[in-house]
Order: C-alpha cells, then sequence, then structure tokens
C-alpha cells in the first residue's frame, strides 16, 4: 500500500510519491482550503478592508444565495455587517488605549509563565509560596491557563480548562 500524505486543510489523504504531493499542494481545492483556514485568524481591520474594496455581490443580495460562496470575488457583506465590524474595531482599538487593558497577551502569557515556574518550583523544594504570592492566585480564575489561550476559536480538547464540576472519573477502584 505504501505511505499515505495526509493534509490537514483539506482533510484528506492520498499516496505519498512527489507526483501527487505537487498536483495536490498546486491545486485549486488546496488553495481554498488553505485560505479558508488562514482566514480564521485575520483581523477585523483586515476583513474590512477587503470588504471594502469589493463590489456588492449582486445575486447574493438579490437571493441571498451566491453559487461561489467564500470564494467569490464580490462582497457578501451588508452594510450592518459592515458598521459591526467597524465598532468590532472601535472597540479592539479603545480597549488597547485603556490603561486597564494596556497589558499585551504576550506579557500575560510571560506573567502566568512565570508564576507557573514558581508554583512548581515551590511544590518541588516543598516550600510555601509567599503570602502576596498566594493572594496573587486568590485574584487568579481557577483554571490554570493563559488568558490569551482562551481567546482563541477550535482550542484542542487538551488546552481546554475543566468544566465546573471537574473531571467525571470512570471506574474508580479502592485502593486499600
Amino acid at each position: 500500500m505504501g505511505k499515505r500524505y495526509y493534509c490537514d486543510y483539506c482533510d484528506r489523504s492520498f499516496q505519498d510519491n512527489m507526483h501527487n504531493r505537487k498536483k495536490h499542494l498546486y491545486g485549486v481545492q488546496h488553495h481554498r482550503s488553505k485560505k479558508a483556514w488562514f482566514d480564521h485568524f485575520r483581523d477585523a481591520a483586515a476583513i474590512l478592508y477587503d470588504e471594502q474594496t469589493k463590489k456588492p455581490c449582486r445575486k447574493f443580495l438579490q437571493t441571498g444565495q451566491c453559487v461561489f460562496g467564500n470564494n467569490c470575488r464580490f462582497s457578501h457583506m451588508s452594510e450592518r455587517d459592515m458598521e459591526n465590524l467597524r465598532m468590532q474595531i472601535e472597540d479592539e482599538r479603545r480597549s488597547r488605549e485603556d490603561p486597564e487593558h494596556r497589558a499585551s497577551p504576550e506579557r500575560s502569557i510571560e506573567e502566568w509563565l512565570t508564576r507557573r515556574a514558581k508554583k512548581s518550583a515551590a511544590l518541588s523544594s516543598g516550600s510555601v509560596l509567599k503570602e502576596e504570592d498566594e493572594e496573587d492566585e486568590d485574584n487568579q480564575p481557577e483554571n490554570d491557563i493563559p488568558p490569551h489561550f482562551l481567546t482563541i476559536p477550535d482550542l484542542p480538547p487538551s488546552l481546554l480548562p475543566p468544566p465546573p464540576g471537574g473531571w467525571k472519573a470512570k471506574g474508580r477502584t479502592e485502593w486499600g
């Protein structure tokens, strides 16, 4: 049977040889799937700029549907959608300028890593954390996940916080 190549963007696999892989990677379907994947992470300002430069899709405006879907070269956004994007961009700008929200995501992740290192060092040495460190941890949410990670859509299950009641244990046995 031989090795198989799996493309994460297209969610398909095929026999792995130079001809098949090259044909797939340069294919239209692969480019569309790859573009759709990266569009999930685009900035709202970039989306708004692109949509403003496009003309409205007549077919979509008349019927509410377009045979080209996301691949249409015309805009499928209504004026209301555009206004919502503008408001979202303005909210993001305000939160960046607000002194309370001045900390960048990178900085908060660095702080989280520092706290995590202190915590693991204290646990491994058997020492007790300082009172101020314990107070800082009391102000933190229950899960030990950086806040920046929770804003990313479609996180893998291993990075999601546990449910409020904790994970349900299957088949507990009593060690006696």
